[in-house]
């Protein structure tokens, strides 16, 4: 629920901040870009604080080798991607990136809402989880479309 929060706040926040007139984030689009780089950093942050990097790790497949090493490896790419939408020449590149990204982990989800003892951060319903995914990447969607 935290990273759903952190999209609505950062683009409202980010919004509130246009009509005040700061022109960066003069539209929706941008704003928006913005709300999606404030949930990449604390998804992102996730990726290295306990106990959650312990909880993220524990939902890879175990079909995936080097669980450690993923979790730490989507945490950077993630990190990345929300810089990449704050700069308005990378912001589309990263988006769309963001997407691929968010498409290529959710199967973690999956695995998670599967297993008979989730750690105790994963015990979140697949229907809701399924439900922020489309609202994240219908974000995502919206900056990328917006802003060509």
């Amino acid at each position: 629920m935290a990273p759903l929060i952190a999209l609505f706040v950062g683009s409202i926040a980010a919004r509130i901040a246009g009509w005040l007139g700061v022109d960066y984030v003069g539209s929706w689009v941008s704003a928006l870009a913005v709300g999606l780089a404030v949930m990449f950093v604390v998804t992102g942050v996730a990726h290295f604080v306990s106990p959650l990097r312990t909880d993220l790790i524990a939902i890879v497949p175990p079909q995936l080798p080097r669980a450690g090493l993923l979790v730490t490896i989507t945490g950077v790419l993630e990190l990345l991607g929300a810089v990449g939408l704050l700069i308005p020449g990378t912001r589309v590149a990263a988006a769309v990136c963001l997407l691929g990204l968010m498409l290529a982990m959710f199967p973690a989800n999956i695995y998670a809402s599967r297993m008979p003892t989730p750690p105790q951060s994963m015990t979140t319903e697949l229907s809701v989880r399924i439900a922020e995914e489309v609202v994240f990447l219908a974000a995502a969607l919206v900056v990328v479309i917006g802003s060509l």
